[in-house]
């Protein structure tokens, strides 16, 4: 253990704050707020991501002012509730209810880590019934499960957490050695073993066989409690005396699992496979100190433990989250700058695009690129799948398109390498939709559409789509791409769109569909490229009203605008 003994912890050291987050199955996870202002939301630039399509993309805020501690709603859809009331902005008390203004989903309940700790002090510095007041032993119990709770608040390691709990245990029994056994699989694995000292001990120091330790766990008839005798255990050896087990006394605490339910409480699960594992404790000189206080303290350690344990492994496990999202935010940077920095917006060619991942990086992309002062090249793709995955290879075709065209080669050529390429790489597991064009200034325009959307083409009011002229690219090896041609005229627009375009999806699981497509392309007909993309992705937005997307959407509006002659 750390710090001086006998020096209570400063108000300073203890006072933080947290949220514990229950979803809507009731389990629960703690999360503590840092930094502040703590962001709550859908999205995954917030510090606390809630998976529900109907909690706004950036839902609320705490802050901190002073002492205090304030949630703020930041414009959301369905408002923000403190204990069933809807805020604007609440100053909160430790225990307060955060809801988001909709049913069945997520809440939080704020704690001010300060008063649970006293709480904990509360609880075990209350001496039982007809015992001494507690003087400096009792004093050593309480620190120790002030570290413990410390442990809970600060650390960034489980086995810290568990050492704690060890360490407890010990200074609460007296004990001389401690080890805490978790199951894995049918049996029990020593997972930290300390003796009174707060030194490590070697897991093989235990020196009963943990399968004679898990048969009485299993085989216990109380839920809290179990009796373990090493030497009246069917399966120790006979020669095993008392002498060669240098053992004089042992104590067994049962670890239970504990549940989350619907409610703000929590419950413990029943039966003996629910068990997570259990605190042993031995000696070979003193007898442990069982007296009936020390049981009631030893017993709701072993209920805080077992929380502990589960709120650390969740706790691991959105960390680990954590981090994986913030190395796909880096991939999603990355696979944004790949995007064209700047399009034409005056001259003979103009152009206007936007590509939206699902998640945090997509399969969708799209280049637009001049190859002389004459000629520009569109590429737009859609790779199979979803992830990083899709991503990475979004990437390498992009690459490989902007090699191939600046080698000289023709467009079916092109097509045939990278359909080559993909096949290489993935061995037909993964394959490409894509439209690739070259526009000319004289209005001349050839195109392969390799098993992508058919792309619109807005003429006199009117659209007709281009269809595909190939499969997608990666299937056959064989497969070949021999471009369309066609004559552009003055005024002439052609919107290209991948598939999440049409099936962007409403809450309800509607199709956003090409009929709405084409209305809205019709309705800004006498508009400028720019302004077309933009209508029609604010018609796509208004129509998902923030329902989470199953697939990326990708728009490029290109515009022929020659000189008047």
């Amino acid at each position: 253990m750390s710090g001086a003994a006998g020096r209570a912890p400063a108000a300073s050291e203890l006072r933080s704050a947290a949220v514990v987050v229950v979803n809507p199955s009731g389990n629960r996870s703690r999360v503590l707020l840092d930094p502040l202002p703590f962001t709550i939301g859908r999205h995954p630039d917030n510090h606390l991501v809630l998976r529900d399509n109907r909690v706004s993309r950036h839902h609320a805020r705490i802050l901190q002012s002073g002492a205090e501690y304030f949630v703020e709603d930041l414009g959301s859809r369905h408002g923000v509730l403190v204990n069933g009331e809807r805020v604007a902005r609440q100053r909160l008390e430790n225990g307060d209810r955060i809801d988001f203004g909709v049913g069945e989903s997520y809440h939080l309940l704020f704690s001010i880590e300060e008063a649970e700790i006293q709480r904990i002090l509360d609880q075990f510095s209350m001496p039982a019934a007809g015992t001494p007041t507690p003087g400096g032993e009792n004093l050593a119990k309480l620190r120790a499960l002030v570290e413990v709770a410390r442990a809970l608040q600060s650390s960034l390691s489980t086995n810290d957490v568990l050492a704690a709990v060890v360490d407890a245990t010990l200074t609460v029994t007296g004990a001389e050695r401690g080890f805490l056994l978790l199951r894995e699989g049918e049996g029990l694995q020593v997972r930290v073993a300390r003796d009174r000292r707060g030194l490590p001990l070697a897991a093989g120091d235990l020196r009963v066989p943990t399968r004679i330790i898990a048969r009485a766990l299993n085989q216990r008839r109380e839920l809290l409690s179990m009796n373990f005798d090493p030497l009246g255990v069917e399966g120790i050896q006979p020669d095993l005396s008392v002498a060669s087990l240098e053992l004089r006394s042992v104590v067994c605490v049962p670890l239970v699992r504990v549940r989350a339910t619907l409610s703000e409480d929590t419950c413990l699960s029943s039966p003996a496979s629910e068990t997570v594992g259990l605190l042993y404790m031995d000696s070979r000189f003193d007898a442990a100190d069982l007296s009936s206080g020390n049981r009631e303290l030893l017993q709701t350690l072993a209920l805080e433990a077992s929380t502990i344990l589960e709120n650390a492994r969740l706790l691991e496990g959105e960390r680990a989250k954590l981090r994986l999202e913030k190395e796909l935010s880096v991939a999603r940077e990355i696979q944004a700058s790949l995007l064209p920095k700047h399009l034409p917006a005056g001259g003979w060619f103009r152009a206007a695009g936007s590509s939206i991942p699902s998640h945090q990086v997509g399969g969708d992309s799209f280049d637009i690129r001049q190859l002389h002062p004459g000629a520009w090249s569109v590429l737009v793709t859609d790779v199979s799948g979803k992830g990083v995955s899709s991503a990475l290879l979004t990437s390498l075709l992009q690459g490989a398109f902007v090699m191939a065209s600046e080698s000289g080669l023709d467009m079916a050529e092109i097509a045939g390498r990278i359909n080559r390429f993909l096949i290489e790489r993935t061995e037909g597991e993964k394959y490409a939709t894509l439209f690739y064009g070259v526009f000319e200034a004289g209005g001349r325009m050839r195109y392969i559409n390799a098993g992508h959307c058919p792309p619109f083409l807005l003429r006199g009011g009117e659209l007709t789509g281009l269809a595909a002229t190939g499969m997608p690219v990666g299937l056959l090896e064989q497969a070949s791409y021999e471009p369309e041609e066609l004559q552009l005229e003055p005024g002439d627009k052609i919107a290209i769109y991948s598939d999440g375009v049409s099936e962007a999806e409403d809450v309800p699981g509607g199709f956003f569909g090409l009929r709405r497509m084409k209305d809205s392309i019709l309705t800004h007909a006498g508009e400028d490229c720019g302004s077309i993309h933009d209508a029609l992705m604010r018609s796509v937005e208004d129509f998902t009203t923030g329902a989470l997307q199953n697939d990326d959407i990708t728009l490029v509006v290109l515009e022929y605008a020659p000189p008047v002659q």
